[in-house]
């Protein structure tokens, strides 16, 4: 099944800098529909306002993580089968495995190129 280019995406950090440099990646990708949070708790009222196709979360965000976000995301039975891309500076072992633990569709370690934000997706939503 193709990748519906036109779903909602999540894109969920608390700097500013990498919330424009990730809706960038996903512009050149071809998605459009772009909609942003700069914490877990605004991304979780946005994504019980609206059907996201899509989560992109950094993992260190105050005052809810990214890891809190997608604890709560997967914990909620209308949210809990939605992709989540977790994406984070710590490259710690103990990290991935929690947040694979967690149900995380895919991890990504800053900085990436759009090349591998596609591969990444590529496994989470298949071809496109």
């Amino acid at each position: 099944m193709a990748v519906d280019m036109k779903m909602p995406i999540l894109i969920v950090d608390d700097y500013r800098t990498m919330l424009r440099i990730v809706r960038n990646l996903l512009n050149k990708l071809g998605f459009s529909d772009i909609d942003e949070a700069m914490d877990g708790t605004e991304a979780l009222a946005k994504l019980r306002g609206r059907s996201y196709g899509l989560v992109i979360s950094d993992w260190n965000m105050q005052p809810m993580t990214g890891y809190e976000l997608l604890k709560a995301v997967r914990g909620d039975t209308a949210l809990a089968k939605l992709p989540f891309v977790m994406v984070t500076a710590e490259s710690k072992a103990e990290n991935v495995v929690a947040a694979r633990q967690a149900g995380v569709n895919n991890y990504i370690i800053k900085p990436f190129s759009a090349e591998v934000l596609k591969a990444k997706l590529k496994t989470v939503l298949g071809e496109f």
